[in-house]
């Protein structure tokens, strides 16, 4: 079983992996996207995210059946923070479980991707100065 979720709470790593580890995977795969102090040249202050939830958990389902009917994937775990997030903050956790790691490694880098151009998750940037929406990055 898969587990999603968008979350206005930190996120816990170990929950979301613990979430994917299972006996018929030799490997699980963990990307975890943070807040970056520096974009486009500029210094960030925070960053803010809104989602429409119910939509993103439905692209996260299909992103994992996706990544299922391309890769050997038993389980995938996708939650993603939303509200104002600090500079060095936890804004996404994927883990993929796997039994083999080639497969694992390429289904948690289709799935960030995909979540990047499909999910209905935005980012505005604040920097001293102004604030910006940020797509796809």
């Amino acid at each position: 079983m898969s587990y999603f979720k968008v979350t206005i709470k930190a996120i816990n790593i170990d929950s979301v992996v613990n979430r994917v580890l299972n006996i018929d995977s030799g490997a699980v795969v963990i990307f975890i996207g943070t807040v970056r102090k520096s974009s486009h040249g500029r210094e960030v202050l925070y960053l803010e995210y809104e989602a429409y939830e119910n939509m993103a958990i439905k692209e996260f389902r299909k992103l994992a059946a996706e990544t299922k009917s391309k890769w050997n994937v038993k389980k995938v775990s996708i939650v993603h923070r939303i509200g104002r997030l600090k500079v060095g903050e936890i804004s996404v956790v994927i883990a993929v479980a796997s039994p083999h790691r080639d497969d694992a490694y390429k289904a948690s880098r289709y799935i960030i991707e995909k979540l990047k151009q499909k999910v209905p998750i935005w980012k505005k940037e604040a920097w001293d100065g102004g604030l910006e929406w940020i797509q796809g990055t």
